[in-house]
């Protein structure tokens, strides 16, 4: 028996390291800001085949039904009820909210200027977190989140022509509600799975976004092209469902306002792609403002 219990605790027990857990986390919520670097770019195209609010409510519709499929056929049972209000918070801010009002901003404002509301949106986040869950990150991270957003407002105002227009009441307001789902869905992240988390959040909204897509779909003009539906697929699938599940995970293995520091790449990441895909052109000075963001990403990481 004293050979057995000797052997038994000399055995090594398979664990994951805390920096394992966080690398994966980190590129779990990297994952998910890649995705939504896309999102203005695709929603700009999907503005190109439908109105405004049939955008909204059709990418909300889409991704319900296949959260709501994911969801039965893994038969989850239904979330408690001490959950939700939580999810309303992450439905009203996540799901309608922010798409909503980005949406309508980008009617008239271009994608880089738009890109200011994500340059704000981590440090906001990491705000709405410490009030939310009494978290104190450290001075440093507080300097270097501020640094890292200034270096990004600064660049996408620059790029914008530094004149404000009528949709930056849309982006300030998209930037808190959104903040807001963020923090409360990676709160709920480490109670539940994070696809469960937007997953029901989806679902809640179905009775409002099926006739709200219903009405919209009637009224406003349909214009079928290559380009508005690979827009509403993306943003449907790609920003407001797997984004978002990857997100979550995320945010619920490194920290919420650790997470949302990865955010300061993610007006980057949208320039790029608004080059790439919509022709877009800038400065010389994306390089030196992604060298700027990178530096204040490692210093949050570290803090």
């Amino acid at each position: 028996m004293k050979t057995q219990s000797s052997a038994t605790a000399s055995a090594p027990i398979a664990v994951t390291a805390p920096q394992e857990r966080g690398g994966v986390g980190t590129a779990l919520a990297f994952l998910g800001v890649a995705s939504f670097s896309l999102t203005f770019p695709a929603t700009a195209w999907g503005l190109e085949g439908f109105g405004p609010w049939s955008l909204v409510a059709a990418r909300c519709v889409l991704a319900a039904l296949v959260a709501g499929g994911c969801l039965l056929a893994l038969r989850v049972p239904l979330p408690e009820r001490r959950h939700l209000p939580g999810l309303a918070v992450v439905a009203a801010g996540v799901v309608l909210g922010f798409p909503m009002l980005t949406t309508l901003a980008l009617r008239t404002s271009t994608t880089a200027h738009a890109a200011v509301v994500v340059g704000l949106l981590p440090l906001t986040t990491a705000v709405f977190s410490a009030l939310r869950t009494g978290s104190r990150p450290s001075r440093r991270f507080w300097l270097a989140a501020l640094a890292g957003a200034a270096a990004v407002v600064a660049f996408t105002v620059a790029q914008s022509g530094g004149s404000l227009t009528a949709a930056d009441g849309y982006l300030f307001g998209a930037l808190l509600v959104c903040a807001a789902g963020y923090t409360e869905g990676g709160r709920l992240a480490r109670v539940m799975p994070g696809w469960q988390v937007i997953g029901w959040a989806l679902v809640l909204c179905a009775p409002l976004t099926v006739p709200a897509a219903a009405v919209a779909l009637a009224y406003e003009p349909v214009h079928l092209a290559w380009h508005g539906i690979a827009g509403l697929l993306w943003v449907a699938l790609g920003s407001q469902f797997l984004g978002l599940v990857v997100w979550y995970r995320g945010m619920a293995v490194i920290g919420v306002p650790r997470a949302s520091q990865l955010q300061l790449a993610q007006p980057l990441l949208t320039l790029v792609w608004s080059a790439l895909l919509l022709g877009e052109h800038f400065t010389a000075a994306a390089p030196l403002t992604a060298v700027a963001v990178l530096v204040c990403i490692a210093v949050t990481q570290r803090s």
